[in-house]
C-alpha cells in the first residue's frame, strides 16, 4: 500500500513515528505538507497537486491536522475521500471535534459525563448568573479556539470570573464557562482509542500550582489503568463524534468520568513513552484492515 501521512512538519515526532510504522508494515510512505497542497475541481472529477505534482495511487491517508489550519486541512481530507481514498479519520469528524461548543453539544446529547458548561453571546451584564449556572466559583473559562491548555483561566471567586468574562466580551472572544472540579486536583486521563478500542491510556499531573495538565504545559504523565466505565466513557464519546482514531480527556470525579475533550489528531509522544504501548503501530494496523474491507467489497461476486 501507499500510505500518505498529512503533515505540515516531517520531523514531529508523531509523523516520524507513523512514517516508521508504515515502512516497518512493508508500506510505502509519503510525507505530505496539506496546507501547500493545490485541489482541483472540476468535470472530470477531483484531484491533487502537491509541489507541482499530481498524487495518485494513494490507498490510504492519515490526517495530522494542526488547528491553524483546520479549514484547509480538512478541505484537503475531503479531496482526498471524493478521490476514494480511505483516512484514516474523516474530515468531518475532524471538523466536529474541532468546534468545541458542538462537540460538547454532542456528547451532551449521546448521555455522557461532563462538566457543566455554559455559552452566551456577549449577553452584557450577565456575567454573574452564567457563573451561578455552572456552581459558582472556582470555575474554569475557556476560548473557544484555544489548544494546548492555551487559553484556559481558572476564576477562583466570583468577581475574578466576572472580570475575565467581561474582558473577553470586550474582545468579541468566544467562550465557554465550565464547572470546576476539584476533586480531580489538577490531574486528567488521556485515553488514546484506535478502531473502536483503547489502546494506551495516561493520567497527566499539571505541575506544582498548576491547575492544566496539558504536557506542553509542564504536566507529567504516567501509565493508568481505566475503570469499566472510563473505558465506556472514552468510546462512547469517540463514537459520538464519529472518530476512529481518537484522544479523548476525561477527569476522575465523584461522579464518575467527565469528558473534557476529543482530539482528532492526538499527539503520539506523551502516549507512547508513558505507556510503552506501540501506538502508531496500531494506527497503521487499522488502516491495513480497513482497506483491506474496502478492497474486497469492491471485487465483482466471481472473483477469487
Amino acid at each position: 500500500m501507499k500510505i500518505a501521512v498529512l503533515s505540515r512538519n516531517s520531523h514531529l515526532y508523531s509523523t516520524k513515528r507513523l512514517a516508521e510504522e508504515i515502512k516497518s508494515a512493508g508500506h510505502e510512505v509519503l510525507i505530505v505538507d496539506h496546507s501547500v497542497c493545490d485541489l482541483i475541481i472540476e468535470q472530470t472529477g477531483p484531484s491533487i497537486f502537491y509541489k507541482g505534482e499530481k498524487l495518485e495511487g494513494i490507498d490510504a491517508i492519515i490526517p495530522r491536522i494542526g488547528a491553524s489550519v483546520t479549514f484547509y486541512g480538512t478541505a484537503v481530507v475531503r479531496q482526498f475521500e471524493l478521490m476514494g481514498t480511505f483516512s484514516a479519520v474523516e474530515s468531518q469528524a475532524i471538523v466536529r471535534s474541532r468546534d468545541k461548543l458542538r462537540s460538547l453539544q454532542i456528547l451532551s446529547r449521546a448521555g455522557l459525563g461532563m462538566p457543566k458548561t455554559a455559552f452566551t453571546n456577549f449577553s452584557k451584564g450577565g456575567e454573574k448568573a452564567l457563573i451561578e449556572r455552572v456552581g459558582g466559583a472556582p470555575l474554569i473559562i475557556k476560548l473557544l479556539e484555544g489548544t494546548q491548555g492555551l487559553g484556559v483561566v481558572l476564576a477562583e471567586t466570583k468577581k475574578a470570573g466576572q472580570s475575565v468574562i467581561e474582558a473577553f466580551h470586550g474582545l468579541k472572544a468566544r467562550i465557554i464557562v465550565q464547572e470546576f472540579i476539584k476533586e480531580a486536583k489538577g490531574a486528567d486521563i488521556r485515553a488514546f482509542v484506535v478502531n473502536g478500542k483503547v489502546v494506551g491510556a495516561m493520567k497527566r499531573q499539571g505541575a506544582e500550582g498548576e491547575f492544566r495538565s496539558n504536557l506542553h504545559r509542564g504536566g507529567k504523565a504516567t501509565v493508568i489503568k481505566l475503570s469499566r466505565a472510563e473505558k465506556a466513557a472514552a468510546l462512547n464519546a469517540a463514537k459520538a463524534l464519529g472518530l476512529d482514531i481518537a484522544g479523548v480527556d476525561m477527569l476522575q470525579s465523584e461522579r464518575g468520568p467527565l469528558i473534557l475533550e476529543v482530539n482528532s489528531s492526538p499527539g503520539l509522544e506523551g502516549i507512547e513513552k508513558a505507556t510503552g504501548v506501540n501506538i502508531a503501530g496500531e494506527i497503521v494496523k487499522f488502516i491495513e484492515s480497513s482497506v483491506s474491507k474496502r478492497q474486497s467489497k469492491r471485487k465483482p461476486k466471481n472473483e477469487p
